[in-house]
């Protein structure tokens, strides 16, 4: 009998914390691509029933995280270099609209928020965490995005920003160990002012080199680690 002192785990929580343990050991890359997620291993691991576990992996793959193969084995998400050029393609395009919607449309409010945002990703470079920072990144942007009030623009730049976390990671870790580039600090103080004053065409222009600054460096990281056969073309210039 179940001792009444004994600390329960609310009911339908346990997922919650699986979850969140995962995405972190996925998104920096603690689980590398293409890792074995054994249910049985992680229920053994988290001291919890499979059930939770694997509403943790559903969620999991609702992020693009995890993959199922055909014979039922999940596993983390490869990232795919092949696509690279697509999805960066799509980033830049997001960016840049929300970054101009941003610029017409934000009140003083949504500046505030944006303002706070980049502190956030201030303290993580300083604190030199790079799950941290590809966090606070991305919260930067969302926040921007919110500011353009166009809730369909924004969803879908939210999942790319999510989808391209590691790769951010990767990048990160190619910056602080070649000491080549910076680390986005100044773009987002300079993107902040351009929404701040309202100038559509500069907010475009600087989202636009935002993108680019990324997907050069990213593939700096892979020409130097990996062999890979990625066609990328150059980002089109802002207009």
């Amino acid at each position: 009998m179940e001792e009444e002192n004994e600390p329960r785990r609310a009911k339908g929580s346990g997922w919650k914390s699986v979850y969140d343990t995962l995405r972190n050991e996925i998104l920096a890359l603690t689980l590398q691509p293409g890792e074995l997620l054994d249910e049985t291993t992680l229920a053994g691991r988290f001291d919890m029933s499979r059930s939770p576990i694997r509403e943790a992996l559903i969620r999991l793959q609702g992020d693009e995280l995890v993959v199922t193969l055909s014979n039922r084995s999940t596993i983390v998400a490869p990232i795919e270099l092949t696509t690279f050029p697509k999805y960066v393609e799509a980033l830049d395009v997001a960016q840049r609209m929300n970054t101009r919607l941003a610029a017409k449309l934000r009140t003083d409010a949504d500046l505030k928020i944006i303002a706070r945002r980049q502190k956030d990703f201030e303290a993580a470079v300083r604190a030199n965490n790079h799950l941290q920072m590809s966090e606070a990144n991305k919260q930067f942007h969302v926040a921007i995005a919110h500011a353009g009030k166009n809730p369909y623009l924004a969803s879908f730049y939210e999942r790319l920003l999510c989808q391209g976390q590691r790769m951010l990671h990767l990048h990160f870790e190619y910056l602080e160990r070649t000491g080549e580039g910076y680390l986005l600090t100044d773009e987002h103080d300079l993107m902040l002012e351009a929404v701040r004053a309202g100038n559509v065409e500069l907010a475009d222009e600087l989202a636009h080199a935002h993108t680019r600054q990324f997907q050069e460096n990213f593939m700096a990281f892979m020409r130097e680690n990996y062999t890979t056969d990625v066609n990328l073309w150059p980002l089109k210039a802002a207009e």
